[in-house]
C-alpha cells in the first residue's frame, strides 16, 4: 500500500504536542493568577480581623503583656527569616533554592507582616483590626515594632560576626600556608 496521503498544511506531530504544552502551561499559569489574585482579596478582608482577634485573646486588655507579645513576636519573627534568607545567600544554587527559601523567610515573617497590615491597612479589615487591637491588645503594635528592629540588629550583628569569623579563619589558613612554606 504505499505512505497514507497527507495534507501539505499539516503539522508535525511534535509541534502540536509543544502547542498543546504550552497551551496547558498557560491556562494552569492563568488559573494559578486568578486564584492568587482571589485569595488576595479574601485574605486581606478576613486576615487581619482574625489575627487582631486571636491577639486579643491572647493578651485581654493587659498593657505589659501586650508590649511583652509585641516584643516576643517581633523579634522572632524578624530574626528568623533574616537567618533563613541569609542562609539561602549562602548556598544559594539556583534559581529553585533561592525561591525556596524566600518562601520560608516570607512564611516565617507572617506574624509581623500580618500586624503590619493592621497598621498600614487602609481597608476596613485593618480598621477593624486597628480597633480590637486598640481595646483587646494594647501595646502590641509598639513592642512588636521595637522588637523588629532589634531583632534586625541582632540578626544582621550575629551573621557580621559569623562572616568575619569565616574571613579570619581563612586569612590565618593562608598565613599559616605562607608559613610554612618559607
Amino acid at each position: 500500500m504505499g505512505e497514507p496521503i497527507t495534507d501539505l498544511n499539516d503539522e508535525p506531530a511534535e509541534a502540536a504536542s509543544s502547542k498543546g504544552n504550552l497551551k496547558r502551561k498557560v491556562i494552569l499559569v492563568a488559573v494559578a493568577i486568578v486564584s492568587l489574585v482571589a485569595a488576595w482579596f479574601i485574605g486581606g478582608a478576613v486576615f487581619p480581623r482574625w489575627w487582631a482577634q486571636r491577639l486579643g485573646d491572647l493578651i485581654n486588655g493587659r498593657l505589659f503583656f501586650g508590649t511583652v507579645v509585641g516584643l516576643g513576636l517581633g523579634f522572632v519573627f524578624t530574626v528568623l527569616p533574616i537567618f533563613v534568607i541569609a542562609a539561602g545567600w549562602r548556598w544559594r544554587k539556583g534559581l529553585n533554592r533561592a525561591v525556596l527559601f524566600f518562601v520560608v523567610a516570607a512564611m516565617l515573617a507572617l506574624p509581623n507582616l500580618a500586624t503590619l497590615g493592621i497598621v498600614i491597612g487602609s481597608g476596613s479589615a485593618a480598621h477593624a483590626g486597628e480597633r480590637t487591637l486598640d481595646v483587646e491588645g494594647p501595646g502590641l503594635r509598639g513592642g512588636t515594632l521595637v522588637g523588629a528592629v532589634l531583632g534586625a540588629i541582632v540578626a544582621i550583628g550575629l551573621i557580621s560576626l559569623n562572616g568575619s569569623r569565616r574571613r579570619n579563619k581563612r586569612k590565618a589558613a593562608e598565613l599559616k600556608a605562607q608559613l610554612d612554606s618559607q
